[in-house]
């Protein structure tokens, strides 16, 4: 620390007391001027030290450095001159310096407030413009809006034209199942079905073979059934048909099942006939397309033979010592379908407003009739009074009557009309209500289910059901001089339990140890995560994980082995929602009236055409590898295929219920309020979307999960054939429903805004949003458009809510 070496002048021991501190390269220095008293020695007490240290006294040795100085007010620092000579501030020279500060500061506050009022005038200025502009925008939207919403009102009447094509086609099927006469029951009439049943119950010793081919028809009766129920808007359907339909899909189901039963009793009588002569057991392996039978007879019974394998197969099961040694047959159907899983309920929709919607138009349809009638009837009448009154004029009068006749046949065309037009606009009602209950929410999740049950709105079946059965060994046939002869059981065949009821004449509790089975998984169904195996349970009517334990999976072999504590139904489970939400997904034009969606998940990256009134699966992609599905190249109807779709274990089709398993954004949160306007958003979305589907490529954007719970956000262009995809430009649309603007932002901005970007209009529609930015040829091929072909389209998007669950 350098010491103090002299007294800097100018000083006065009665001068005010100052505290000043120099920040050099070693540390901050600090002194005080005492103004008590003068200093011993003529010196000036002085303080060095750190920063901060306060103003304490010091030593009478320590003298001050030499340092420049100045003190002023606000911090700000004058240069004092060191040496002998130092210039004094005086009183009046430190008021001027004040009155000088302040009144540089008063005058930048002063342009300061003048530079916030006029920024604050040009803030206001451009508020002003634009709210003039967003109003005057607003009053053109307005002004125009009747007329745009008649023109998608007539764009919009190829639903309930496509609507009248199904209905056709649905009576067009009738008819030809009625002049087919191949012996088979019209599904939808009560009579035929209970006959069909009844006639089948009364034949007996049909084959397991016979039974199979049997199946095919019962199997095409029930998929008829389902197909009525969910292909017929709901309006149209009573409910006395839907009970009485659902009551046949159960008795078909039942009986069919039953028959394989009896079958499987014939062929197990004749077990001895058929048995292995290495194992001297029967094995019996019978497989069709819906159908899998592998069955097992114990006939030695042989305590060491524990192990079943089918041949040419490594199905089998690992049986304990109790069975190796009874009279069982073990028995594995696979149905590769689900008739054990309760039926669904179908969905109803409110008919309030349909119905008074309906009733209204029915109403006007016969006020209108009945004006015409008596229209006809008084100029019929007017012509009676003109044939007696004038006789003489014959001719006169015929000419007349021509004329009547040809207003009354134009009248009649009128009416007709009149009358189709009504019929249209209720058949539009009946279309959008059933459109509105594709995307409708449930309020309430269904009902509360135990730890060990299987929710079947969260989970799927795949793959069909496994039957497993343990089955009593029936007495064999007996071939006595040249007949062959055996005991019928009265009361057919019977299970075998496992474990018995009671245990008493067992000598360990480990004699009934869970049985080892394994299956081979479908061939045609994909499961993204290892299946989870689940028992059915007769008594509650569910599906029940508990019971099962040491599963384990091998995806390259398809095959799955656990231990089974009963027999039983099982099957194979998978999340329903595994690939929900989408990640993103596509609408991309291919041809005229043809499209192709792409649907992009975690797992998986689904491409479905569409045209007419057909879809068929284009490709799968898992991991960036292509899937061969046997869907692939077949085309079906929109139902069908969903469901087809769903049994291969491709569900990206929400469900009523599916907000309450996945995590998705508010549009179908929202959804749940019985006056909320968002389903009817979505749906006006999907109906535009489909009208423009034929030359517009639409798109994901990641902005529509932050915009308003009553607006949708997605991207479109205008595809042409020849144009290049690698960079495609891509307008942002926000609909709300009455409402399509185009915003000013891009799918890549940093934060998103509802701006309305430059030289833009509001408009009621998107197809007259779309139309200021395409191409004449665009909106032609938009209006040419195959109304079964939007049709199509839209159902695909209704129901995959793409807008909802990505």
């Amino acid at each position: 620390m350098p010491s103090p070496k002299f007294w800097p002048g100018g000083f006065l021991s009665h001068s005010n007391c100052y505290k000043v501190q120099l920040e050099n390269s070693f540390s901050l220095w600090s002194f005080t001027v005492c103004s008590s008293g003068h200093p011993p020695n003529g010196s000036l007490w002085c303080q060095a030290g750190m920063g901060c240290l306060g103003t304490q006294r010091a030593p009478r040795a320590f003298l001050l450095l030499p340092l420049l100085l100045y003190v002023a007010r606000r911090s700000n620092l004058t240069q004092l001159q060191s040496g002998s000579k130092k210039k004094k501030v005086t009183k009046a020279e430190r008021l001027k310096l004040l009155q000088e500060e302040e009144e540089r500061r008063l005058k930048e506050e002063e342009e300061a407030r003048l530079k916030y009022e006029k920024e604050e005038m040009e803030r206001l200025e451009i508020q002003r413009i634009e709210k003039e502009k967003w109003n005057r925008l607003e009053a053109k939207d307005l002004e125009r809006r009747n007329e745009e919403l008649e023109e998608l009102y007539l764009l919009e009447r190829c639903f309930p034209e496509a609507e009248k094509l199904k209905q056709e086609t649905r009576m067009l099927s009738q008819w030809k199942h009625y002049i087919q006469c191949d012996g088979s029951p019209d599904p939808s009439i009560a009579q035929e079905m209970n006959t069909f049943i009844s006639l089948w119950k009364e034949k007996t010793n049909e084959t397991f073979e016979e039974v199979i081919e049997k199946s095919k028809v019962v199997l095409n009766l029930i998929e008829k059934l389902k197909f009525i129920l969910l292909e017929t808007p709901p309006c149209d359907l009573q409910d006395k048909n839907i009970i009485q339909y659902q009551e046949s899909i159960l008795q078909l189901q039942e009986l069919l099942h039953l028959k394989f039963n009896v079958a499987t009793e014939i062929l197990l009588r004749q077990a001895s006939t058929l048995a292995d002569l290495d194992s001297g057991n029967m094995e019996k392996v019978i497989k069709d397309e819906n159908v899998t039978l592998y069955v097992w007879a114990n006939l030695k019974k042989n305590p060491r033979h524990r192990s079943v394998r089918f041949s040419e197969t490594q199905i089998g099961f690992e049986i304990p010592r109790i069975l190796a040694t009874s009279d069982i047959a073990v028995r594995l159907l696979h149905t590769h379908y689900d008739h054990v899983s309760a039926l669904h309920p179908v969905s109803t929709p409110s008919k309030e407003h349909t119905s008074s919607v309906t009733e209204l138009v029915k109403d006007d349809v016969e006020n209108v009739e009945k004006a015409i009638s008596k229209e006809v009837e008084e100029e019929s009448k007017q012509q009676e009074k003109q044939s007696h009154l004038i006789q003489e004029e014959k001719l006169k009068v015929e000419e007349e009557q021509d004329d009547i006749e040809v207003k009354m046949s134009s009248a009649e065309e009128e009416s007709e009309a009149i009358k189709c037009e009504l019929e249209m606009k209720v058949l539009s009602e009946t279309v959008s209500a059933a459109q509105l209950l594709l995307v409708e929410n449930s309020s309430e999740k269904p009902d509360f289910f135990e730890n060990d049950m299987v929710d079947l709105f969260q989970f799927t079946t795949l793959g069909g059901v496994y039957h497993l059965d343990i089955l009593e060994l029936p007495p064999q046939c007996k071939p006595v001089k040249g007949w062959m002869i055996v005991e019928i059981l009265k009361e057919g065949l019977q299970k075998y339990t496992y474990p018995p009821e009671t245990t008493e004449d067992f000598e360990t509790e480990n004699a009934f140890p869970p049985i080892e089975v394994t299956l081979e998984v479908h061939e045609n169904v994909i499961f993204f995560e290892n299946p989870m195996v689940v028992r059915w349970d007769a008594e509650g009517k569910h599906w029940r994980t508990d019971g099962i334990s040491n599963v384990s999976y091998k995806p390259n072999e398809r095959l799955i082995t656990f231990s089974l504590d009963t027999f039983g139904p099982v099957t194979l489970i998978q999340d329903a929602h595994i690939n929900m939400p989408y990640q993103s997904w596509e609408l991309r034009p291919l041809d005229v009236n043809k499209v192709l969606l792409t649907v992009t998940t975690v797992f998986t990256e689904i491409q479905i055409q569409i045209k007419e009134n057909l879809c068929m699966l284009s490709s799968v992609k898992l991991k960036d590898k292509k899937h061969i599905s046997v869907l692939e190249g077949t085309w079906m109807t929109p139902i069908p295929f969903i469901i087809a779709l769903k049994e291969a274990g491709l569900n990206i089709f929400p469900t009523r219920y599916s907000h309450f398993y996945v995590v998705i954004n508010n549009k179908a949160r929202m959804n749940l309020s019985k006056f909320n306007v968002v389903p009817l958003v979505e749906v006006k979305a999907y109906r535009q979307m489909a009208l423009l589907s034929s030359t517009f490529a639409f798109g994901w954007s990641k902005w529509n999960l932050l915009c308003n719970s009553t607006k949708v956000v997605f991207k479109v262009r205008e595809h042409l054939p020849e144009e290049c995809t690698e960079n495609p430009n891509w307008a942002l649309l926000m609909f709300s429903g009455d409402r399509a603007q185009r915003l000013k932002i891009k799918e890549e901005s940093e934060a998103f805004s509802e701006a309305l970007k430059e030289e833009t209009e509001f408009h009621s529609t998107l197809y007259h949003m779309v139309r200021d930015f395409a191409s004449k040829e665009a909106m032609e091929k938009v209006r040419s458009s195959n109304c079964q072909f939007v049709n199509s389209v839209c159902h695909m998007l209704l129901s995959t809510r793409l807008l909802s669950y990505s």
